[in-house]
């Protein structure tokens, strides 16, 4: 398909001659990787691998994908020229890639709506999904509201507390939201809770895994979809430059997002890729989510895979902590774990109190609400700034809208007026 022409890189055989160039094995990324499932849950792995595979090599499906993020989810989204930041900082000019845009707000409308062309092409009519901080459950209910497919989200209850207005809309778009109230009750608690729920009805039901995490072919699958967001951020920079960015920045939880925009730069040597991990209240506390640069993670299988993991000696899961719902994560991509491994991408993190000062600054700035978890990025970004070249372009990727955010970002500013709204509010409904 001809559109803007970057459909022309896209299509089915890019991306995974891309990840398999580097990495020979299937499944695997090196020493990372791997599907470590039930043996009820091998007949279903098997069925999805192969539909996977007939869909890679299938152009309609492609042209039908293409088709759905044109003119469904609007893509492509927009490179835009932060101005007043570079101006701000003096350095580097930067570039913000505006996945924030695509329908429902974030990127994981990319993966969710691949997955969906998949779902269809086996025939089950029911799909579940895990989220943190909700975007990925509302980009799920979205695509089962559109393709007509019952579905479940399953939410730990904290975060479902946290990010209510996503809730919300998930039940309206006709989703079951279910709250998990085991272990630490967040993201990984939902995790396991959708695979419980898949190994009961999984003749029915594909499991709509949202990040580049869990056994294969989810890493390879999830990147594949959102590989899209590098390619056109490459093509942009490009058209509008001449140049390829110094740096490209994303926030990094599971890793989808910053997946999604690395793999569009991976083999430009000199392009180099950072990833922003959640640094909580500080990588020597204890209350982080940091996997890649702290000393509190390790090498483990669980969920199905094995990558790094925040854990103890005896192999116990650590809890996790950020201000943002969608890192809290106790696991990270084997892909990021290779690539980390290998120094192609290298890692940082960024504490509460930098992500609320760096939002801040980009909405004062810029007019732009990223969401906190894409916050993340803009923290490293704003520090490396300074110190590049005015001839240097660097690239930051908004993963999501932080409409979402409002009652934690509220809370985080201490806003009176908000207070006394959420007052008057709670008052009226039980008068």
């Amino acid at each position: 398909m001809k559109q803007e022409g970057y459909y022309d890189d896209f299509g089915g055989v890019f991306v995974p001659s891309l990840l398999s160039e580097r990495f020979n094995q299937k499944g695997y990324y090196n020493e990372f990787g791997g599907a470590f499932v039930p043996e009820v849950l091998t007949a279903t792995f098997d069925e999805l691998n192969i539909a996977f595979d007939e869909a890679k090599k299938d152009p309609q499906f492609w042209k039908d994908y293409a088709n759905i993020l044109q003119n469904y989810s609007c893509r492509p989204t927009p490179l835009t020229f932060a101005e007043n930041l570079t101006r701000h900082f003096g350095g580097a000019s930067i570039y913000i890639k505006r996945e924030d845009l695509n329908h429902t707000g974030a990127h994981k409308a990319n993966n969710v709506l691949g997955q969906g062309l998949i779902v269809k092409r086996m025939g089950k009519q029911r799909v579940i999904a895990e989220t943190g901080a909700g975007q990925h459950g509302v980009a799920t209910a979205t695509m089962a509201a559109k393709f007509g497919l019952d579905c479940t989200i399953y939410m730990g209850e904290v975060d479902v507390e946290r990010q209510r207005p996503n809730v919300f809309w998930m039940e309206r778009l006709g989703a079951e939201v279910i709250a998990v109230r085991d272990g630490t009750r967040i993201l990984k608690d939902a995790i396991n809770a959708a695979f419980r729920d898949w190994v009961t009805n999984m003749d029915t039901t594909h499991y709509v895994l949202g990040t580049a995490c869990g056994p294969h072919p989810f890493p390879e699958m999830v990147s594949t979809f959102q590989s899209i967001i590098g390619f056109e951020a490459r093509r942009q920079i490009l058209s509008q430059v001449n140049q390829l960015p110094k740096r490209v920045y994303a926030c990094v939880g599971g890793g989808s997002n910053a997946l999604g925009i690395f793999l569009g730069f991976v083999n430009d040597p000199d392009v180099e890729l950072i990833g922003v991990e959640a640094g909580g209240k500080g990588l020597n506390t204890g209350y982080h989510a940091s996997r890649l640069c702290s000393e509190d993670a390790s090498v483990g299988i669980a969920q199905g895979y094995k990558t790094f993991f925040l854990q103890n000696t005896d192999g116990q899961m650590r809890e996790t902590h950020s201000v943002a719902a969608g890192l809290d994560y106790i696991g990270v991509s084997p892909i990021l774990s290779s690539f980390h491994r290998s120094g192609r991408i290298h890692f940082t993190a960024a504490t509460d109190t930098e992500v609320i000062d760096a939002l801040t600054l980009a909405v004062q700035k810029e007019g732009l609400i990223p969401a906190l978890e894409s916050s993340h990025a803009f923290v490293q970004a704003f520090k490396d700034a300074p110190h590049l070249s005015k001839h240097d372009c660097i690239i930051i990727n908004q993963s999501g809208r932080g409409d979402k955010d409002i009652f934690t970002i509220a809370d985080a500013f201490d806003d009176p007026k908000w207070k006394s709204f959420i007052k008057e509010k709670a008052e009226a409904y039980h008068a």
